[in-house]
């Protein structure tokens, strides 16, 4: 490890629990980040200080007004640009080392699974059920660890999917696929702009724990945050040995 590199994550290093084996694992992890939003903000933002050596983002959306209150990555005079562009020049701004992937597409098919593939850990930072299902199959089926999260009004939530582990379950046991599920999203439901730093930022620490290898990821444990009470609940679940997605891994 460099000089620079040993002061800029000497915080880290000074934990024992990280050190420097698990700085190093931080340094040469790769991850894929689907969503530039609110959730994908501080997604980015903090694993690019921790020290993550690449982060692939994902999202096909432009920059707007509107974004600004809860988005934090964005700014005022990057409206109109791509979302992933403006979040290479937000990581980049945190941590020139970090090597950003901008993917201005919305990845679907083998382009999703080819992406997932190449890299050590998927965050789910989108905000809709057919793309979280759809990252979840892929995540499965190339067995990586997969980080969800999701906010509207109020409420958040976080676990952790990791089907390398015979006990994990998949998003798919927890929130089966049905066609007559509502689209819910905060344009026409609002959502409290810290809720999704909050929900954010234990995505990501979540992702350096695995990444890492450190303390006990919210594998099997779905937290829910409701942010009118700062209440945390948190409810344990177990892999669905019917899962239409998971039921035939090992």
């Amino acid at each position: 490890m460099r000089d620079d590199e040993l002061l800029r994550y000497g915080r880290h290093i000074l934990l024992d629990e990280i050190g420097i084996e698990g700085q190093q694992a931080l340094l040469a992890s790769k991850v894929l980040i689907i969503g530039a939003g609110g959730l994908g903000s501080p997604v980015c933002l903090y694993l690019a200080s921790a020290g993550v050596g690449e982060i692939r983002v994902a999202d096909n959306d432009t920059v707007e007004l509107s974004n600004l209150q809860r988005q934090i990555m964005h700014s005022s005079d990057r409206l109109g640009s791509l979302k992933v562009e403006s979040a290479q020049v937000a990581i980049n701004q945190i941590n020139p080392n970090t090597r950003v992937v901008p993917l201005a597409i919305r990845l679907e098919g083998e382009d999703l699974l080819e992406q997932v593939t190449a890299v050590d850990l998927v965050l789910d930072c989108c905000d809709n059920f057919q793309t979280r299902h759809a990252v979840n199959r892929a995540c499965v089926q190339a067995g990586k660890p997969l980080v969800s999260g999701a906010a509207i009004r109020f409420d958040g939530q976080v676990c952790v999917y990791d089907t390398r582990d015979h006990l994990s379950p998949c998003y798919h046991c927890l929130f089966p696929e049905a066609d007559d599920v509502s689209p819910v999203n905060c344009a026409t439901m609002g959502v409290f702009a810290p809720l999704v730093g909050v929900i954010g930022s234990l995505q990501a620490a979540e992702a350096i724990k695995v990444l890492a290898n450190i303390g006990k990821p919210l594998k099997g444990r779905l937290v829910m945050f409701d942010g009118r009470s700062a209440h945390w609940h948190e409810v344990r679940v177990p892999r669905d040995p019917a899962c239409a997605v998971c039921c035939d891994r090992p």
